[in-house]
């Protein structure tokens, strides 16, 4: 459900009242803030607001929360029409575009000035949002990939542990395979699969970023392997051809050994997935303990009238209070040190099984691959997944595949 309120400085320091667009009082103390599918988190909203108004008196706060497919649109638009909102909650690497583009303001002067605020934040996780040697965005929520394992097929298959290399991985999956049963899955968009290309040391782009390096024999190997464990049935063809629901589902029948995906999946799967408990399901890191993360931050939009009050904003939204608070009530990572310990201290005696998948999100995360500041990063997704996808489901041999997707990362380089 998308949601459109305002929240004024005297009502909502009285009783955190939300009001509606149409009644907003002029003033020239006024915030916008755009989340990403977040609207449950409707009350926690309102005290942050409420607390910072308190602190800023006569600050009014528009807040809007547009669901996933909805919000780059929706947030181009407004870039166009010259009303962007003064915050945008942006996710995954989709924010390196508009940095580039001029749409987002460099938040490095703010964080060269208060240098103890930039302490608060695991670095590997803060650095990830870094273009051109500038930062653009502070961290809001995280999540990296993990391995999440069935432990009752494992018991089944005599697999004693999580497997620790790329042969070990194929291994185990063809092991698991048997009937209606199959070994592995991962979830596919936003580059979350490179860990199974990190682990075998192949590249996407050489250090310049800008030329292919992807068609090498090693490559062409791994996808073999895949083709091959995928057409045997050790992997789930729904890791190719699905997204989000339906790999997560498959592994929530409890009749797939592995699936390689993000933290919030845990939750997904858990709802679905009556055999889900610390006894049968296990999360573990990725061979080399390799991860792709997808996170979401916060970023300033240039063309904010109130950029030092959207800085606060940020700030207070981001701090070691309310980002505890977020992170308790929404059982979620912030990359906030302070909030995480506290989380997963919490969890630790309330939810063993969600400590051991959260704590997988703070483990190696110097080793995080998939996540190139590219501002044509969905171009190249685009020129390279089709190619990907026809190697590991058989359409192409690899060498083939791979020397088509080289030409058309090429051709997408050649244009930005």
């Amino acid at each position: 459900m998308d949601r459109r309120t305002v929240i004024k400085g005297g009502l909502a320091a009285a009783g955190t009242t939300v009001m509606p667009t149409y009644l907003r009082a002029q003033s020239n103390k006024k915030l916008s803030i755009l989340t990403w599918n977040i609207s449950d988190q409707a009350a926690l909203f309102k005290e942050q607001f409420a607390d910072f108004q308190a602190q800023h008196p006569g600050v009014e706060i528009e807040w809007l929360d547009k669901k996933g497919p909805e919000l780059p649109a929706f947030y181009q638009t407004q870039l166009v029409a010259g009303t962007a909102p003064d915050i945008v909650d942006l996710q995954g690497m989709i924010w390196v575009e508009w940095a580039a583009n001029g749409a987002l303001l460099d938040l490095t002067p703010y964080m060269k000035k208060d240098p103890e605020f930039a302490k608060l934040f695991n670095q590997d996780y803060l650095s990830s949002f870094v273009f051109d040697k500038k930062n653009f965005l502070i961290p809001f929520y995280i999540a990296k990939t993990l391995l999440f394992y069935n432990k009752l097929m494992y018991k089944e298959a005599g697999l004693a542990a999580p497997p620790t290399s790329f042969d070990e991985l194929m291994k185990f999956s063809r092991a698991m395979a048997k009937g209606e049963k199959t070994g592995y899955l991962t979830l596919n968009f936003d580059w979350l699969y490179w860990p199974l290309m990190q682990m075998n040391g192949v590249k996407l782009l050489e250090a310049d970023l800008k030329t292919p390096a992807f068609n090498t024999p090693t490559a062409a190997a791994v996808l073999d392997r895949l083709a091959e464990e995928t057409a045997a049935g050790g992997i789930n063809k729904i890791a190719w051809t699905g997204r989000w629901v339906e790999p997560n589902g498959a592994f929530a029948s409890g009749n797939v050994g592995m699936l390689q995906a993000h933290s919030a999946s845990y939750f997904f799967v858990k709802g679905q997935g009556p055999w889900v408990n610390p006894d049968t399901l296990g999360a573990a890191q990725n061979p080399g303990n390799w991860s792709t993360p997808t996170n979401h931050g916060f970023a300033i939009s240039k063309t904010s009238k109130n950029p030092d009050l959207a800085w606060a904003l940020v700030k207070h939204m981001t701090s070691n209070k309310w980002a505890t608070e977020f992170a308790t009530r929404r059982r979620i990572l912030t990359a906030n040190l302070v909030a995480d310990a506290a989380v997963l201290g919490k969890l630790k005696t309330e939810d063993p099984l969600a400590y051991s998948v959260l704590r997988t999100q703070l483990e190696h995360t110097d080793k995080m691959c998939g996540n190139w500041p590219l501002p044509n990063d969905a171009q190249v997704k685009d020129a390279f997944w089709p190619e990907f996808q026809n190697a590991v489901l058989g359409r192409k041999k690899a060498k083939v595949a791979l020397a088509d997707a080289e030409k058309a990362v090429a051709r997408v380089m050649r244009r930005s």
